[in-house]
């Protein structure tokens, strides 16, 4: 008989040629479980995903009620579903107040093009701008945007009327003209290694994109619902956009995205042509409950007060000579090493001894540390104590 192992290798299609191949059979809170009972501490959430840990109670209950309830109804937009409404209107009170309309997907990327076809159909304009070193999905559209070439060469011809600028480089913004229908930016760039804007180069961003007539939208699907030690990454630098893009973490381990924009701006979908934009199963009620579970969790357990304290103890905990800088907001963080071998084999080490990382598509040579929000201060020392002994153990055989 198979092993499951051998028949994922056999039957589940591959990313890669080296699968971690871990199997695990259950999670909880911070830890997931392997087939022999073996407990790993996760400190990257399913990237970016499991904020109020695994399958956290209040969460599992609604899956568990919605799905008795009802399931799959109709395509997006036609019924008044209970669980689309009331999650839409919780996340309208928790945003400002130009950014009242939500538009429930399935994922991230389905969220980035729903965006860019709304950008494209509000102004009329086709061109759109992204940044260098940026990660916005892997459908066509999504992969158009993306600012690596490596992991797009393959796939050419995509979209046309793409320009790319550097993040945090003022000069750059003079590219933005009256031809450009939005740009797309993370508010703090994820897969580039967590890099940070300067308030003042987001702030101008928004400026320009004013003067132009040029939609703004920023990517929170890593860095929103509460991993920066505020709800939105946004808020650190008091500058609203036209269009929100969410995913990961607002689902609480359920897949969903969504694009959130105001009622004036979304309305271009509902004519000419009519039925603008579908989707079949995005706002899935069942995915709904669980992001509505999500974020009332996050609001009434108060994930959100002591974030960018643990993101603190941990910088102050990784200190090593082999650490060549430790970047990020919260628990957003990349720990830069010298080279991607030796990061990858501090992560190896880190795995095997119960520690869940990995690292950035377009920063290799640095480990992300994204646990649950929930993570406690005794975790992160315990965490930090794994990781420590492991750059030890590298470094030296260095």
């Amino acid at each position: 008989m198979q092993t499951q192992r051998q028949l994922f290798l056999k039957h589940n299609a591959q990313t890669s040629e080296t699968p971690l191949l871990l199997e695990f059979v259950k999670a909880k809170g911070m830890y997931m479980y392997d087939q022999s009972g073996k407990k790993y501490m996760d400190l990257i959430a399913g990237i970016g995903v499991s904020n109020v840990g695994h399958c956290h109670p209040t969460v599992v209950e609604a899956v568990k009620k919605q799905a008795e309830t009802y399931m799959h109804l109709m395509v997006y937009g036609e019924f008044v579903q209970s669980p689309q409404v009331d999650f839409a209107k919780t996340l309208a009170s928790v945003l400002p107040e130009s950014l009242n309309c939500t538009y429930f997907v399935n994922s991230g990327a389905e969220a980035v093009e729903g965006a860019m076809k709304l950008a494209k159909r509000y102004t009329n304009r086709t061109e759109l701008i992204a940044c260098k070193n940026s990660y916005h999905g892997s459908t066509q559209g999504a992969l158009s945007l993306m600012g690596n070439e490596e992991f797009k060469q393959a796939y050419r011809p995509l979209l046309p009327d793409i320009l790319f600028i550097e993040f945090n480089h003022l000069p750059d913004l003079e590219k933005i003209t009256t031809k450009t229908a939005a740009v797309f930016i993370e508010t703090m760039q994820g897969e580039a290694g967590i890099r940070i804007p300067d308030s003042n180069y987001i702030k101008a961003l928004r400026k320009k994109c004013n003067e132009t007539g040029t939609l703004l939208v920023f990517d929170e699907i890593q860095c929103g619902f509460g991993r920066t030690g505020k709800m939105f990454g946004f808020e650190h630098f008091d500058v609203v956009p036209d269009i929100l893009l969410l995913a990961k973490g607002i689902g609480g381990g359920m897949p969903i995205g969504a694009f959130i924009s105001s009622s004036q701006i979304m309305t271009v979908f509902t004519n000419n042509p009519v039925l603008g934009h579908l989707t079949t199963f995005g706002g899935h009620p069942v995915s709904c409950a669980a992001g509505l579970a999500t974020l009332e969790t996050i609001l009434i357990e108060d994930l959100i007060t002591e974030v960018e304290q643990k993101g603190e103890l941990f910088k102050s905990l990784l200190k090593h000579p082999s650490i060549v800088g430790i970047r990020g907001k919260g628990l957003m963080l990349a720990v830069e090493f010298d080279s991607y071998e030796t990061n990858k084999k501090i992560i190896d080490g880190c795995i095997e001894d119960g520690i869940i990382t990995d690292w950035f598509l377009h920063c290799s040579n640095s480990m992300r540390i994204a646990p649950p929000l929930i993570i406690t201060k005794d975790e992160i020392q315990t965490a930090c104590n794994i990781i420590l002994k492991n750059i030890n153990s590298v470094c030296d055989l260095n």
